[in-house]
């Protein structure tokens, strides 16, 4: 794909989740409800963490303490995992594409000292500094993303943060049968198998376990392989 539509696709991204976290935020993040009372959302974000992350933490800390982690969420929306991921580690380090997502984020965890939360341009991953990340964590983002080589992007990112050894689990779309639009950023691009078994090869990681293939969540669990 030519950088032009690259950076095409991901100004539409940007707009139309914009304008989606204007109509209505929380609803976009999370479908289940059209009007989320702040008990309810932040809840609904304990759940995910509670049936996603909790039941992981050995592959997740291997053998660290989590208060010690530096842990990144990439699509954080209005911060509804964000808060319970707080919760259980020492620092979190939170991007998303949508400025006006970000802007209610930043104001619904003003109370998290430990929460760092940044816009980013759809691809990249923009942490200042030196930062080495402990875990890195994704939940119902990439089944919206517009392309493979966008995702991509993301776990090459992901790689050049992440410590040697260190897990990026993640969702990707894995219905290959579904019929979407080219420019549609609500249904995003699917990945086979295969797709995800080439995409860690290329990035330099291994796909160690996998999880709902074929299906909407698509879970994959990339290692970053170990130096040497």
């Amino acid at each position: 794909m030519r950088d032009t539509d690259l950076d095409s696709q991901l100004q539409k991204m940007q707009r139309d989740w914009d304008e989606r976290a204007k109509e209505n935020a929380r609803y976009f993040v999370a479908t289940a409800k059209k009007n989320w009372s702040d008990e309810e959302y932040f809840h609904s974000g304990r759940q995910t963490v509670e049936g996603d992350i909790l039941p992981d933490m050995q592959n997740i800390c291997q053998g660290r303490n989590p208060k010690q982690m530096k842990v990144l969420e990439i699509g954080c929306g209005t911060g509804r995992v964000t808060r319970a991921l707080a919760d259980l580690f020492g620092e979190v380090y939170a991007v998303d594409i949508s400025e006006e997502m970000v802007k209610q984020a930043r104001l619904a965890l003003a109370d998290q000292p430990n929460v760092h939360i940044y816009q980013n341009n759809g691809k990249d991953l923009p942490i200042p500094g030196e930062l080495v990340i402990d875990f890195a964590f994704s939940v119902i983002v990439f089944q919206h993303v517009t392309s493979q080589a966008i995702v991509e992007s993301y776990v090459r990112e992901v790689y050049r943060l992440l410590r040697p050894g260190g897990l990026f689990k993640f969702q990707v779309q894995g219905y290959t049968a579904l019929t979407r639009e080219q420019d549609d950023t609500w249904l995003g691009v699917p990945f086979s198998e295969k797709d995800a078994e080439e995409m860690a090869e290329r990035c330099g990681f291994e796909l160690r376990y996998r999880q709902g293939v074929g299906e909407q969540y698509f879970w994959l669990w990339y290692f970053k392989r170990e130096v040497g």
